[in-house]
């Protein structure tokens, strides 16, 4: 049985399409919380959260307020 349900560790764009920001993610199986830690690519606060989990996967700066969306990886080279 797998640990975790949901990974992710992905760099972010700014809004100039400059890869700035970082967002580590993962799910406990059978919880539907994430534990996200975050640099946010507008801004650059930092900061550890958790948060209900839902796709697509989504989070909102506390700093600036900008949200950063992470699409599925289907189909792209990882």
């Amino acid at each position: 049985m797998a640990l975790y349900s949901y990974v992710t560790n992905r760099t972010i764009p700014n809004k100039k399409g400059e890869e700035t920001g970082k967002v580590r993610a993962f799910v406990k199986t059978g919880s539907d919380t994430a534990e996200v830690d975050y640099t946010c690519a507008e801004c650059g606060k930092a900061e550890h959260i958790t948060q209900p989990f839902k796709r697509p996967f989504s989070l909102k700066c506390r700093a600036c307020g900008v949200v950063m969306k992470l699409p599925k990886l289907k189909g792209k080279k990882k």
